[in-house]
């Protein structure tokens, strides 16, 4: 695990004991069970600087702690991952790319994934890195991954929901000598280990279902390659992408709720997928948990639990405009994973490749019948 503390108290078996005890340092008489942030740009540094914390760019008490807690939840029991904290998702996935990436090297990124990723590979590009792109679903991206220094997958991808077979586009990797980074950010350590499955690198935004509130901007990135983690660190350093304490100690903190949360959330996620899935009109409704979702099987065999978005398509902008407006325990949001519901037109951004009826719905932990009651009540409403 990152740091140079003691390890603190070994988690149970059960992802909820693992949940709320992760990163917790020894117990010490009169002291709390979580030390408060520590908000410090300098440390006492007398003589050589051998100590764990010389300065607030390097290293933090605060991202140590919740360093080992996400590296206990990503590779639980396993000595030798190394995680690092950034100042959001955008930062830790740039700090792989950049740090493992040359002028002259190729990288395969998904077609389909975040919206972001097209900012991406114009900088890759300008950089003189090649960037080959294909769809999550199918594994296509085995189809480009020849020559490639760094085959990037987000699954279940954002905001399809399509999902490919980690072991094999892994094995495919390594056997061609390239290194690849799972974005898992949808699935949460608590529903995918990116390692487990032979990945490299395991990157997260924990803006989304990881801290869950909607009210801290973070990233994470977890390996067991010094080497390449090492190569991370330095990319972090260098650019200063940090989180404030104040945040890492807020993420720490929402660690403990998240195995609740996610049951909640995923639980009745599957709910309105199925709720959607039976109405009379055809909704294209995305849910890798539905058993008839094209993402089911491979997603039931790589992931613990499912995630709690759901995707649907209205057949045009204005209904689902309509839709939206209507909703009245669904916040009009982006982003996803909070414990309070939203949903959008994710064809408002512009980088996604989906209709303009498309929607993106991040399940909250409202009351199920509630949420499943104001969902269908707007779909009626919307229908006018």
């Amino acid at each position: 695990m990152s740091g140079t503390e003691d390890q603190g108290r070994a988690p149970g078996n059960g992802d909820g004991t693992r949940a709320v005890r992760a990163g917790l340092p020894e117990p010490v008489a009169y002291e709390p069970t979580l030390p408060g942030p520590v908000f410090a740009a300098h440390f006492h540094l007398p003589g050589e600087p051998t100590g764990p914390y010389t300065y607030g760019r390097d290293e933090n008490p605060t991202w140590t702690h919740l360093e080992r807690a996400i590296g206990e939840l990503e590779a639980p029991g396993e000595d030798g991952v190394e995680t690092l904290v950034f100042a959001s998702g955008m930062a830790a996935a740039a700090s792989v790319l950049f740090s493992q990436l040359r002028a002259g090297d190729a990288v395969v990124l998904p077609s389909d994934g975040y919206q972001a990723l097209p900012l991406v590979r114009a900088q890759l590009e300008a950089y003189g890195i090649e960037v080959r792109t294909a769809p999550t679903g199918g594994d296509a991206q085995l189809g480009v991954l020849d020559g490639a220094k760094l085959l990037w997958i987000e699954t279940p991808s954002n905001p399809g929901l399509d999902v490919c077979d980690i072991r094999r586009l892994v094995e495919a990797a390594h056997a061609r000598g390239a290194r690849v980074a799972v974005d898992n950010t949808l699935a949460t350590p608590l529903g995918q280990r990116p390692l487990e499955l032979g990945a490299d690198f395991s990157v997260a935004s924990g803006t989304k279902q990881l801290t869950g509130h909607g009210d801290v901007l973070l990233g994470y990135v977890s390996g067991r390659d010094g080497e390449a983690m090492a190569a991370v660190r330095r990319w972090r350093k260098i650019v200063g992408a940090i989180p404030g304490p104040m945040e890492a100690w807020l993420a720490h903190r929402s660690l403990a709720t998240l195995q609740l949360r996610v049951e909640r959330q995923n639980a009745t996620a599957l709910v309105l997928a199925e709720a959607l899935r039976d109405r009379p009109e055809e909704l294209g409704v995305r849910y890798p948990g539905l058993p008839g979702d094209p993402s089911h099987k491979i997603a039931a065999q790589q992931m613990r639990r499912y995630g709690c978005v759901v995707s649907f398509t209205l057949p045009t902008r204005a209904r689902a405009e309509r839709f939206l407006e209507a909703l009245r325990l669904v916040d009009d949001a982006t982003s996803f994973g909070g414990v309070r519901s939203t949903a959008e037109r994710r064809g408002r951004w512009g980088g996604d490749a989906v209709p303009e009826g498309f929607i993106r719905m991040s399940v909250g932990a409202e009351d199920p019948e509630d949420l499943v009651a104001d969902v269908l009540r707007a779909l009626d409403a919307s229908d006018q």
